[in-house]
């Protein structure tokens, strides 16, 4: 067994049956862990549970929403029930949505930051429970280029990201003494079906593309390296952070 291997250890990957999710539930099923992926609908949460157990790891097909409480209570409930803990918990869950923020309606604003702020709170509070009585837990958040830069009529989003990377920082402070590690990812630009063709036919995926060093979109499989590094023992002394991986993105000022 090496350092970086999850054999043995159970996960959860809340928001993890579509996109960058999907990606990293099977990416840690790779890495020798039991992973729940689940999110809040049945048809993909039954695609990803297979691709799962065809991996040769256990799962749970269970649908949740994180701005509904009781249903992530009952997603800990049933981890536990079948694998007896969680190690792992996974933060994917989120929404996005384009609009001028001066006529943006504070329920579109409401909306976005209780799924992507709030929704993430709750399953820290309610997964991070369960770690800290047993002495041990890996929390991974997904945070966003957004959480330090501007992206033009996204300003829910970014502070609801901005909001990640603060919460991420705050409950590594308090809870690592107690054996639970809190730490981030923050993806560039990765394709996925969703944003295909807004990279690919308009000016802003120019744009975006334009900004990268690495001149290309991110796969979305190259985010596993860290999701993996982050929930093993290879990152045992590391908490508090936001690992960026977005070809450059952020170091960028002038390409040309």
């Amino acid at each position: 067994m090496t350092i970086l291997s999850l054999e043995g250890k159970a996960a959860v990957v809340i928001g993890g049956t579509t996109g960058i999710g999907r990606v990293l539930s099977l990416g840690l099923a790779d890495s020798g862990a039991d992973v729940v992926a689940s999110a809040r609908r049945q048809q993909h949460i039954e695609e990803t549970a297979a691709a799962i157990e065809q991996r040769g790891r256990q799962t749970l097909r269970l649908c949740s929403d994180v701005r509904d409480r009781a249903s992530l209570e009952q997603l800990l409930a049933a981890s536990l029930h079948r694998f007896g803990k969680v190690d792992i918990l996974v933060n994917c869950a989120g929404k996005i949505k384009r609009m001028p923020t001066l006529t943006m309606p504070e329920e579109e604003w409401a909306d976005i930051v209780d799924t992507n702020l709030t929704g993430t709170l709750r399953a820290c509070q309610i997964f991070g429970r369960h770690m800290l009585e047993r002495g041990y837990g890996r929390v991974i958040n997904i945070a966003s280029l957004n959480s330090f830069v501007a992206l033009s009529e996204v300003a829910a989003y970014a502070a609801t990201k901005a909001g990640v990377v603060s919460l991420t920082r705050s409950l590594a402070v308090e809870w690592s003494k107690r054996g639970v590690t809190v730490n981030a990812i923050a993806p560039g630009i990765f394709r996925t079906a969703l944003n295909a063709d807004l990279l690919d036919n308009t000016p802003r995926g120019q744009e975006l593309l334009m900004r990268t060093p690495m001149g290309r979109f991110g796969k979305t499989e190259e985010l596993v390296g860290a999701a993996v590094y982050l929930a093993s023992e290879a990152s045992s002394f590391v908490t508090g952070q936001t690992l960026v991986v977005d070809g450059g993105f952020l170091s960028s000022g002038v390409n040309q």
